[in-house]
């Protein structure tokens, strides 16, 4: 591996192990000299105990981290996650990700019998993490589960973000939109949250199972219209959207509902903790840092050309190391595999052919960029040249959004299996002078 890769590796772990969940909510869940537990400095009342349930790609670290902490006062529990994972008090259920199945809505369908049984007095502690809105999916009345599936990948094809996403997600299932916490009869829901969406909304990460919903059911019919998905999504799925549209199927929480007053959110983790990192690790090893941007957002391609244009047009005298974070999206074009960190540093590598002193690194905090085992990708001036030795096209790769098997031919994948944490995206980028 370069020089420059390394390094740039280097930084990228640094960014994951800042947003390491269960160091955040060992700072968030206390335990002072007096006995009590306090969460975000908030304790426990007496004779209150916890129901917890945690979702999401960094629920198992999170409630193994809480197990520890809070240990004899977990009454009753639940981890849902994408793998299977060891928890000492709580048992975990494996659900899809990122579409749902038929496990996703039996361990909907589980958390909802948690909160509801839950004592008053007890204080419900979701632990919120990214894919929480698919390992928690049970459909609406009069939708199945096949129902659910078709939709979202409708979505995820469509390059619609998750924002669109989610605001359609939160209309057809039982969980989501501040519908679990309407749910329960806790008078106290303690969430704790690792972001992993632009700008740290609430009501979208996870899809909002205890936030307001903003967002209305004729919002989601036009998701559906503007991103052209309409005709591919089941019938039953528009007419219920419909049906939402004109009343007869009640809305989702709204703010101001006091069912929601009793949830408090509390940020555990994010984006902008991984890119300080990132940035403090980058200076440590002679770097100097440039933040670009936390909200990356758009099409993968156009944003791995306007980063890869930027680097290889800068004219520096010391290294310095571009940083930016967010999520982009991918509009499926082809059949091929990749993911949208994958997308992004082949748009990359084109721009960058033939250039000089510039890498770059796109990568998934979580691990896993698209239905693939890569975290992301390596891309500089002689990606694509290494690509074509064996066969690949850098352009007719991007055109039938096969990233994976450019960067398999290239030798430029990333892989770090899953991390445990979820906050986004990475992109790095290397400049030295020539």
């Amino acid at each position: 591996m370069s020089g420059a890769r390394a390094r740039l590796e280097e930084i990228f772990r640094a960014g994951v192990d800042a947003a390491d969940p269960a160091r955040a909510l060992q700072q968030a869940v206390t335990r002072g000299g007096d006995g009590v537990l306090r969460i975000a400095g908030r304790p426990l009342d007496a004779g209150a105990r916890l129901c917890v349930l945690a979702a999401g790609k960094a629920a198992p670290r999170m409630a193994a981290a809480l197990e520890e902490i809070a240990g004899e006062e977990i009454a009753a529990g639940l981890v849902v996650a994408r793998e299977p994972a060891q928890a000492t008090r709580m048992p975990v259920r494996v659900a899809a990700h990122p579409i749902p199945d038929a496990r996703s809505a039996a361990a909907a369908e589980e958390a909802l019998r948690l909160v509801e049984t839950a004592r008053p007095q007890d204080v419900l502690v979701v632990l919120l993490s990214g894919g929480a809105s698919s390992l928690l999916s049970a459909p609406a009345a009069g939708l199945g589960v096949d129902d659910l599936t078709r939709t979202n990948e409708a979505l995820l094809a469509s390059g619609a973000p998750i924002d669109e996403v989610n605001g359609v997600r939160k209309h057809l299932s039982l969980v989501s939109g501040g519908r679990l916490a309407k749910r329960s009869r806790s008078r106290r829901i303690e969430v704790l949250v690792v972001s992993d969406v632009p700008g740290d909304r609430l009501d979208v990460i996870g899809s909002g199972p205890c936030a307001a919903d903003s967002s209305r059911f004729a919002d989601a019919l036009d998701v559906l219209e503007r991103r052209a998905i309409r005709a591919r999504v089941p019938a039953a799925v528009s007419a219920y959207l419909e049906a939402g549209a004109r009343g007869e199927v009640p809305e989702t929480p709204k703010p101001g509902d006091p069912a929601l007053a009793r949830a408090r959110h509390t940020l555990l983790a994010s984006n902008r903790t991984a890119l300080r990192a990132a940035a403090e690790r980058a200076a440590r090893l002679g770097l100097r840092p440039i933040d670009l941007t936390a909200r990356l957002a758009g099409e993968a391609r156009r944003a791995g050309r306007r980063i890869a244009a930027l680097a290889r047009c800068a004219r520096v005298e010391a290294p310095v190391c571009l940083l930016a974070g967010g999520e982009t999206t991918v509009t499926l074009r082809g059949a091929g595999r990749g993911g949208r960190s994958q997308e992004l540093a082949l748009a990359a590598s084109l721009e960058l052919a033939g250039s000089r002193g510039v890498t770059l690194l796109a990568a998934g905090t979580d691990g896993s960029d698209g239905p693939t085992d890569a975290a992301g990708a390596f891309a500089d001036a002689g990606s694509v040249a290494r690509a074509a030795a064996h066969g690949c096209d850098a352009r007719a790769a991007l055109a039938r959004n096969d990233a994976y098997a450019f960067f398999e031919a290239a030798g430029d994948l990333l892989r770090t299996g899953p991390t445990g944490t979820n906050v986004m995206d990475l992109v790095l980028v290397s400049v030295e002078p020539v």
